[in-house]
């Protein structure tokens, strides 16, 4: 429903945050990740996803895409909910669960707090081939702020390519001298 939020940061602790915008505030909930990388600014942009429950809608923001979309994929899965989601964010980056993920390392995901073998295991077969961060360390073209970069790998895979693909075409094509998103996209689909 609401892709990101952006606005003045008037609370900040290392799980919730209020963000301001236009004199109404959002109690955000957050990672440690994202809140490593947001604690020393005073406004900021941040993608997000609500759920909504029973007796509460609740907001959760991630500083970058890939931070998001690896939430909802845990989400997915059949016993992880938000909490046990948003632990595993706040002690992993998304790259370091790709690797865990891919090495089927049970053991390592066992350290984060409330997951055991079973949930490990279970987090392991679904996520299988769902992460595809390659390389990356997590964060997009340019940081946190959206750039032309940004919408057309974003806009690439909606579009069904894988992301490496998808960032390998854009880096091929950067010196172009594109000067809008629409031309990216154009462009790195010439040279798939």
């Amino acid at each position: 429903m609401f892709a990101y939020i952006e606005g003045d940061l008037t609370y900040k602790s290392p799980s919730l945050l209020y963000v301001s915008v236009h004199g109404l505030a959002y109690e955000v909930n957050i990672t440690l990740q994202t809140y490593t990388r947001i604690q020393n600014e005073e406004r900021c942009r941040l993608y997000t996803h609500l759920q909504v429950r029973e007796d509460a809608w609740v907001l959760y923001g991630f500083a970058d895409e890939v931070e998001r979309a690896t939430f909802r994929h845990l989400l997915s899965i059949s016993g992880v909910g938000a909490t046990t989601a948003r632990l595993i964010l706040s002690s992993l980056k998304p790259s370091e669960l790709e690797r865990i993920v891919a090495g089927e390392d049970v053991n390592s995901l066992q350290k984060v707090k409330g997951i055991g073998a079973k949930t490990a295991q279970r987090i392991i077969l679904e996520l299988k081939g769902k992460l595809n961060i390659g390389a990356e360390t997590g964060e997009t073209f340019g940081g946190t702020h959206n750039t032309i970069e940004n919408d057309a790998l974003f806009a690439l895979v909606n579009l069904g390519i894988n992301k490496s693909v998808a960032q390998a075409a854009i880096k091929k094509i950067q010196g172009s001298g594109a000067s809008s998103a629409e031309e990216l996209i154009k462009e790195a689909l010439r040279v798939l």
